[in-house]
Order: structure tokens, then C-alpha cells, then sequence
């Protein structure tokens, strides 16, 4: 119970961290500046921004269109003569990339000329001119950010990678299970009749090529002589007692299972794609731990589901691997260059969209991603994350949950 108690206190403490109402990790704050407010909205929900009797309502607006800035102006209460307005903003993401953007007058609103693209986190300049009077608000307006101090992180196990170009392969999943190689199984006879006077090894038990078995007294000449393991392995089937006859019988089965075979079924809308020696991943129950191998064989007779079977070696050296368990396999059909991609232990859902949380300094913040092709491990970036970015792969659900709780919602 000793051992096991920092164990536990560790993880209750984590519990608590998690549990608690306020977040773990502060949302970042500008130095040396109050916390933030809730922003005071306006009728279009837009945060208003107020200088003297002059008032910019900006907001970003996605109705049924790519996001977008979209601005009104008062004056007194009172709407102003926009083709009088000047309106530029300028927005800086966490990584410093700052996109610039102009206004021009539509109807009764000034509308931004660029897409803003997700997340919507950046700190915001604005510049308004009207009727030769200068107005500027700089302000936060930060979503799916926090900061982890970096102790923290590695308590927490964080951990992070780079994003980077990757060969993918595309593979079909198939279902089967493990036999033992025919070529490694040995069945033991005694080449003379005898009495079995001693055995050496039992069921179940491993021996080594050369090991001795058991001995055997000949009927005919009654010298003694000795039967020793073929090969190594493991004795499977034994049938030889002390005192018995050995009647010309099967006295073990020795089977080598150093190397094993997977017997897969494929059904007939991939067959075309299976060749011999296409690259094989197995899996067993629920490890993530691949032992790879190669086809073999490719039956030519279809099973009674109207699959065939093919069957791949796979070294089991190690022993990870047992005759007779079912198992599943990822054959490899094609390779595929994806200009960038992520592990798939780094994704998580926000906003009913697959994401990464990228990490810059002490501070994570959210990446939307398109996806193309995925594997067992990795997953294809088409948008949503730049090169080389760095991004947490283990415990993002960390993040997740504390920027969920720190309300850095889609607010503007």
C-alpha cells in the first residue's frame, strides 16, 4: 500500500484540478493591463467601441457567408455619412502573423475585405478616421487559447510534435486469425520399440534444439538410446509416459513458433487490390502495438462468405503473438505523399470540428484542420496548420477541457 499511495495522490490531485469550477491554466492576458471585461455588444452583437459621442460596432459576421468583418458607425447616436469613413484594422495572431484589413462603405455598414479564417483569436487594432478626427482601440479577443506553465505540462504529461510532410499508406482492414507456420511443426516418433523409462519435458514446456526429451529402452537388444528436440519450440501435444510401450506412436508435437501466419479474409470488392508480398499490420484486441509481415499466399478457392484467404508470415521472436487468436490486419494497397500531417493521438473535437492545439511558448490555442487521408496512426492536414507548426500529440484532452472551462468560446 506504500508504493501505491503517491500514485494515488497524484491522481486525485489531477482529479481536483479537473473538476474545479474555475480553469486550470489562465487564458493569456496582454502585460501589464487589467483583466478583461465583458464587452459591452451592440444591436448587430458586435463588441462596441466607444470614443467620447463616437461609437464603431464591429463584429464578425457568418451568416450563410465566409466570416467576415462588418462594421457601424454613430456619431451621437446617430448613423454617419461612411463615405466620410476610414476603417482599417490590424489583427496579430499568436504566432505574430498580422493580416491587415480595409473597409468600404455597404449600405448602412462598412465591410472588411478579407476572409477571417479560424480561430477567431488574435489581438485587434483599430484605426477610424471621420471628418479629420483620429479614433483607436487596441483589445483581446482571444478564443480556444490557454496558457500551461511549462512544469505543469510535463507533470501533466503533455507532450508535443512538429507537423511535417509524411508518407502515408493506404491500407484495407481485414479480420482473421493466427496459425502456426506448417513448415515449424515437428511430430516425434521413436524409431525403434522400446519402454519409455524416463520423459524429460512436459506439456506446454520450452526446450532448445538438442534438448534432451525423453530415453527408451529398446525391446531388441535392450540398450538404452535417447530422442532429443529437432528444433526449438514449444512441446504441444505429448503422448509418452514412464513405463509405456512406445507402439510406433506420435509421442510429442514440437512446434516452432518463432514465426507465425495470419490467415486474413478479403471479400470480393478488394481482391483486386491484394498482391503477394503486400506489407501487413497486425493487430490483436485493442493494443496499438503493429507487427508488421508480408503476403505469402493468396488462396485461389472462395470460403462459403465468398472471401479468400491470404496469409502472412509475421516474426514472433518476441512472443507477442499467439496460435489461435483472432486478430486484425491493415494491408498495405498504396503509398500516399501528404504534403502535411499530424498524428491521430493529437486530435481532438471543438466546436464540432476536428482539431489540433498548437503550442507556442507556454501558450496553446486551438487549429481547425481538413482533413484528407487517414491511417491507423497519422492523419492527412489539408488546411488549418501550418508547417513545422508544433502541436500536442499526448493528453490534448487537457487542453481541451480547460479551454471549455475558461470561456474562450466563439464570441464576438
Amino acid at each position: 500500500m506504500k508504493i501505491l499511495l503517491p500514485a494515488l495522490n497524484s491522481i486525485f490531485m489531477l482529479f481536483l484540478l479537473l473538476t474545479v469550477s474555475s480553469p486550470l491554466f489562465a487564458v493569456e492576458k496582454p502585460t501589464n493591463q487589467a483583466p478583461a471585461k465583458t464587452p459591452v455588444k451592440g444591436p448587430h452583437q458586435g463588441r462596441l467601441l466607444t470614443d467620447n459621442d463616437f461609437t464603431i460596432e464591429l463584429a464578425i459576421y457568418e451568416r450563410n457567408i465566409p466570416p467576415e468583418f462588418r462594421a457601424w458607425v454613430t456619431e451621437k447616436g446617430q448613423s454617419v455619412n461612411l463615405n466620410e469613413m476610414s476603417l482599417n484594422i490590424i489583427l496579430t495572431r499568436l504566432d505574430g502573423t498580422q493580416n491587415e484589413i480595409h473597409f468600404t462603405s455597404q449600405k448602412d455598414f462598412l465591410r472588411g475585405d478579407s476572409l477571417i479564417y479560424e480561430p477567431h483569436s488574435f489581438v485587434i487594432l483599430v484605426v477610424a478616421h471621420y471628418r479629420g478626427t483620429s479614433h483607436r482601440w487596441q483589445y483581446d479577443s482571444f478564443e480556444g487559447r490557454t496558457q500551461i506553465d511549462a512544469d505543469l505540462a510535463k507533470t501533466l504529461a503533455i507532450e508535443t510534435a512538429i507537423a511535417q510532410p509524411k508518407i502515408l499508406k493506404k491500407t484495407i482492414s481485414a479480420y482473421g486469425k493466427l496459425t502456426t507456420h506448417p513448415e515449424n511443426i515437428r511430430e516425434i516418433k521413436s524409431r525403434f520399440e522400446g519402454t519409455i523409462k524416463s520423459v524429460k519435458v512436459s506439456l506446454g514446456q520450452r526446450v532448445k534444439k538438442g534438448q534432451l526429451l525423453l530415453t527408451i529402452k529398446r525391446n531388441l537388444g535392450l540398450e538404452l538410446f535417447k530422442i532429443r528436440a529437432p528444433i526449438s519450440g514449444v512441446i504441444h501435444h505429448r503422448n509418452a509416459n514412464s513405463g509405456e510401450q512406445t507402439n510406433n506412436r506420435i509421442l510429442f508435437t514440437l512446434i516452432d513458433d518463432s514465426i507465425l501466419i495470419s490467415e486474413l479474409a478479403i471479400f470480393p470488392e478488394d481482391q483486386h487490390k491484394i498482391a503477394l508480398g503486400n506489407e501487413v499490420s497486425l493487430f490483436v484486441h485493442s493494443s496499438n502495438l503493429a507487427i508488421t509481415g508480408v503476403i505469402t499466399q493468396i488462396d485461389t478457392i472462395t470460403q462459403a462468405n465468398q472471401s479468400i484467404i491470404v496469409r502472412a508470415e509475421h516474426n514472433n521472436i518476441n512472443r507477442q503473438l499467439i496460435a489461435g487468436r483472432f486478430v486484425r490486419g491493415e494491408i498495405e494497397i498504396a503509398e500516399h505523399k501528404a504534403p502535411l500531417a499530424v498524428k491521430r493521438s493529437g486530435l481532438q473535437s471543438f466546436r464540432d470540428r476536428t482539431v489540433v492545439f498548437i503550442k507556442i511558448g507556454e501558450t496553446y490555442e486551438v487549429r481547425m484542420l481538413q482533413l484528407g487521408l487517414i491511417t491507423h496512426d497519422w492523419a492527412e492536414v489539408l488546411s488549418g496548420l501550418k508547417a513545422n507548426a508544433e502541436y500536442v500529440f499526448k493528453n490534448s484532452y487537457i487542453i481541451k477541457a480547460d479551454i471549455e472551462k475558461s470561456g474562450a468560446s466563439h464570441d464576438h
